[in-house]
């Protein structure tokens, strides 16, 4: 990978130990399910079980991955359901703005919706031709791969349509609201005005 190729501030790390906050929870397929609802078109929302999840068409994409806590991961291939074909099957009111995304223990980020529909952003159950691991967010994360990497959510559970921006988790705890790696948004006190709703 050359290194023009790198955001600033990014290196290529020779091994690599997958990051998260907190414990890594247990797949359980009979009671699992996933949800897209708030401003939806659909007053009730949508759900999908695990094995009608499963039959969604799925795409594959070879994508850099951000950390930003400062490292890349050159070239990982994903594959699962694109965001821009989960929102053609479950279309957002037309006032909708942003997504939350929720994951299990109720961690959450927030999105962007033309973030969200970006080409390439994938809810991911695949990495480099095989199921996600326990530690890399199986079943199913969220892949965003133009932001850092706390916007890929792993342990997916469900997407909220918002008319507004809202801060996630990490937005509410000093991380940067947008996170674009190539501007070097780590952290809130860079933010610009209008970058993001004020800090509680």
């Amino acid at each position: 990978m050359p290194e023009k190729r790198l955001p600033p501030g990014q290196y290529i790390p020779r091994d690599h130990t997958p990051v998260h906050y907190g414990p890594v929870p247990r797949f359980r397929p009979h009671r699992w399910d996933f949800r897209v609802y708030g401003a939806t078109e659909r007053p009730e929302g949508h759900r999908w079980r695990w094995e009608e999840f499963s039959a969604l068409p799925r795409t594959e994409v070879a994508a850099d991955f951000h950390c930003v806590t400062r490292f890349t991961l050159p070239g990982v291939r994903w594959s699962g359901v694109p965001a821009a074909e989960l929102v053609a099957l479950a279309p957002p009111a037309p006032e909708a703005t942003h997504v939350m995304v929720w994951a299990e223990y109720g961690y959450s980020a927030n999105v962007r919706m033309d973030d969200f529909l970006a080409e390439g952003v994938l809810l991911a159950t695949h990495r480099d031709g095989a199921p996600l691991t326990p530690e890399h967010g199986h079943p199913l994360r969220l892949v965003v791969p133009q932001l850092y990497g706390w916007k890929s959510v792993k342990w997916l559970r469900a997407i909220e349509y918002l008319t507004g921006d809202r801060r996630g988790f990490w937005e509410e705890r000093g991380y940067h609201n947008i996170a674009d790696p190539w501007s070097e948004q780590r952290y809130s006190y860079q933010e610009e005005p209008g970058q993001g709703p004020p800090l509680a």
